[in-house]
């Protein structure tokens, strides 16, 4: 029986292994990770991470072919073939400061691995990792090979959380690189014999190390791009008294453009956006090549001047002023469909909003308050290493709230603010929300999901990304 173990029991890791389990049930698949917790969590009848189908997939593969373990170095040493699926932070210190990724973890993994191999292994990246990297993991494996022979993969992933399970069942394109020697080969048929399982054929993508590593980089810089593209044009058709939406729709009309990553909104979020970019902008500079790294740059500038000017179109329209006012933010999650607050747009809003002493009411409906309280009081990139690396007991921050019902949140509220496009907010009883309100009331609706006109009948003063302004907001324009 073929053996597989995976390192790391996350986002990527667990749904991924539980899929391989389902489709391939002649195959043993292991997750290890360190983490007691996490590992219980799997074991447990509530998973440690929301994503719709998981719980079904796990719960029919667990204890038959698929194991959740904390013994790490035992399960490394019987695999055959071994996902490398850890943390890849932005470093905060040291060359590449903010920029370029950091690899302890990769590191740490790629030594043990050496340590406890006694048989020869194809170590495959999972991760999300910076072009070069397997050269680097080649080098530690060969230099502590005990006469070993290791194959280095990289096999990337490209899923959307909120659709991860139906991404894996079904996916675009599996992308494997590897290196064009015999032993590469081997090593690539033997994975895409995995995939096989349940992939066809002409989706399985075989290419050098180097093209799968920069392919995950270049596809999420393509999206993020997308998304910067239609947010600046978002503040040009406030401007003008264009609506985005239309704008959006028209040029999503053209079969080369596509209509999809063309809705305008408060900002992408999400647990690789931003870091694959930076990633991407300190390869660039590295290499020289300084225009294109400042291209890549421009994206996530965009990025962060679009949740600048949502808060400062907030502040400006409540009277220039959010002090002691309680605002309802309804959604902390990047996207709907999904718990996760990695690189949320609702953490820079929030910390803008508290920056200019507004008292919170938040309200996710997957969203734990330990979470939303950890992310408000964590640093930036803190998110990114393992759990029991991160802040263990963050300070409760003073004026924030955090309730589970929508009614409560905005109950005395003078501004809403809808940060995650849920499906419950469109079908929200806004008539007695208002009559719940301070007046006048205030909707900032940062995705796009309410009716502003319907809104504006009940007696709400509604901005809206992208969409013209009423006579209210133009009286007094947002500052960016």
């Amino acid at each position: 029986m073929v053996k597989i173990c995976c390192i790391g029991a996350g986002y990527v890791g667990g749904p991924t292994m539980a899929v391989i389990a389902l489709k391939c049930p002649s195959i043993e698949v292991a997750v290890v990770d360190i983490s007691v917790a996490r590992i219980a969590a799997w074991n447990s009848d509530q998973l440690p991470i929301y994503e719709p189908g998981l719980d079904d997939v796990v719960k029919q593969r667990r204890g038959k072919n698929l194991f959740f373990s904390t013994e790490v170095e035992k399960h490394v040493s019987e695999a055959d073939i071994i996902f490398v699926s850890v943390n890849t932070p932005t470093k905060t210190r040291g060359l590449g400061a903010g920029k370029a990724a950091d690899l302890t973890y990769w590191e740490s993994a790629a030594r043990m691995i050496a340590d406890v191999s006694k048989n020869d292994k194809i170590v495959v990246e999972k991760s999300t990792v910076p072009v070069k990297t397997a050269e680097a993991i080649e080098k530690i494996l060969s230099h502590n090979s005990k006469g070993i022979n290791y194959q280095i993969l990289s096999n990337p992933e490209f899923l959307a959380e909120g659709t991860a399970i139906q991404d894996l069942f079904n996916p675009d394109r599996v992308l494997i690189g590897g290196r064009d020697t015999p032993e590469g080969q081997k090593a690539i048929h033997a994975l895409k014999q995995v995939y096989a399982h349940w992939v066809p054929e002409d989706r399985i993508i075989c290419t050098n190390l180097w093209s799968a590593e920069l392919s995950k980089l270049a596809a999420n810089a393509f999206l993020a791009q997308r998304i910067s593209s239609v947010n600046a044009m978002s503040a040009l058709c406030e401007a003008t008294g264009a609506d985005v939406t239309q704008v959006s729709n028209a040029v999503g009309k053209d079969t080369r453009i596509g209509p999809k990553f063309l809705n305008a909104s408060v900002g992408f979020g999400g647990s690789c956006f931003q870091k694959d970019i930076l990633n991407l902008v300190y390869i660039c500079e590295c290499n020289g090549l300084k225009e294109v790294a400042n291209y890549w740059k421009q994206v996530i500038q965009v990025n962060d001047y679009q949740k600048n000017r949502f808060v400062n179109r907030m502040v400006s329209s409540m009277f220039n002023t959010v002090s002691g006012k309680k605002v309802a933010i309804l959604g902390f999650a990047f996207k709907k469909d999904t718990g996760d607050t990695r690189e949320t747009p609702a953490i820079d809003v929030c910390k803008g909003l508290l920056g200019d002493n507004a008292h919170l009411s938040i309200y996710d409906p997957q969203v734990t308050e330990d979470q939303i309280t950890k992310d408000l009081s964590m640093k930036k990139f803190d998110w990114d290493h393992p759990t029991h690396l991160q802040p263990m007991s963050p300070f409760a921050v003073k004026q924030v709230n955090v309730v589970w019902d929508a009614y409560e949140a905005t109950k005395d509220a003078h501004g809403v603010c809808i940060l995650t496009e849920w499906d419950e907010f469109k079908t929200l009883d806004f008539k007695k929300i208002y009559d719940t309100m301070q007046k006048p009331a205030f909707v900032f609706d940062g995705r796009n999901v309410v009716d502003a006109e319907k809104l504006r009948e009940i007696g709400f003063i509604v901005y809206s990304i992208g969409k013209p302004l009423d006579a209210w907001l133009k009286d007094m324009p947002a500052l960016a």
